[in-house]
């Protein structure tokens, strides 16, 4: 069936599914995560990953960050946040050839970042860069002050190869609250891809509203150590992001199948569809 068909249940079913208990000896991912009323989207497109999928070729995904990336606080790597976005996609675009790579690194910065960029970014030539950013900037001194720099920069590399990019802003949880300039962080980073149009997914506000809207203590999606998350916030953080990315996809692909009847063009065969 062509993906761009799905219907939103089937969307719905799917992501569900991929969400499901495993068999024994794997990653056990608790189910059920609060519903929201603001459906999830990306406030820029992402126009090659789209655009890669609507033709059937392969679209590898970096996730780069720091431990929050990396897995810290999940019971296995194939419950960090990074797999189980891999097969949330995958699930839900079951023909096509879809990675994700994660390159997180415990305690790193965007300095840190920056210096690898070449080796852990563009050496895979990614369809998609998911940069994690702002929290450990937090824990070192003016780090709030260089953040936009460092953020163009990090902007600036992505354009550069050619991939479309999502900021993922600070995790809600109180070692970040007790800093009074994690909301000034999360407000820059917003700021600073609305003048780069680029897209940011809004973490901090997802886990806020488990923790306002949802009466979830911390401890129900975050670690032992009340900074990182456990399996159930990764997870439940992937699926949202997840949503979020398809749901950018599926627009665009909606807008290219109005101007490919509009002007007569042939249609490419969407990623998963039989010859």
């Amino acid at each position: 069936m062509p993906l761009r068909l799905l219907a939103p249940l089937a969307l719905s079913a799917i992501l569900l599914a991929a969400a499901a208990p495993p068999a024994l000896g794997q990653t056990v991912i608790p189910a059920g995560c609060p519903s929201s009323k603001t459906p999830a989207r990306l406030n820029a497109p992402l126009a090659r990953t789209a655009a890669r999928l609507r033709a059937g070729e392969k679209v590898v995904i970096v996730a780069i960050g720091s431990s929050s990336t990396a897995g810290a606080g999940a019971s296995a790597p194939g419950a960090s946040y990074p797999s189980r976005l891999q097969a949330l996609l995958r699930a839900r675009f079951p023909g096509a050839d879809i990675t994700v790579v994660n390159r997180g690194i415990n305690g790193q910065d965007a300095p840190e970042m920056l210096a690898r960029f070449d080796t852990d970014v563009a050496a895979y030539t990614p369809t998609l860069v998911i940069w994690q950013s702002g929290v450990n900037a937090l824990f070192r001194d003016g780090g709030l002050a260089s953040a936009a720099g460092l953020l163009h920069q990090a902007i600036a590399r992505v354009k550069a190869i050619g991939a479309d990019l999502v900021l993922v802003d600070p995790q809600y949880a109180p070692r970040v609250l007790a800093d009074a300039d994690s909301g000034p962080m999360v407000n820059l980073i917003a700021s600073v891809a609305a003048e780069e149009g680029v897209a940011v997914y809004h973490r901090f506000a997802l886990m806020r509203d488990w923790h306002e809207k949802a009466s979830m203590g911390f401890d129900s999606f975050l670690w032992k150590d009340r900074f990182h998350m456990n399996d159930w916030g990764y997870d439940c953080f992937a699926r949202d992001l997840g949503r979020a990315v398809v749901a950018n996809i599926e627009s665009q692909q909606r807008s290219a199948d109005v101007r490919s009847n509009t002007t007569g063009a042939p249609k490419a065969a969407p990623a998963g569809a039989t010859p």
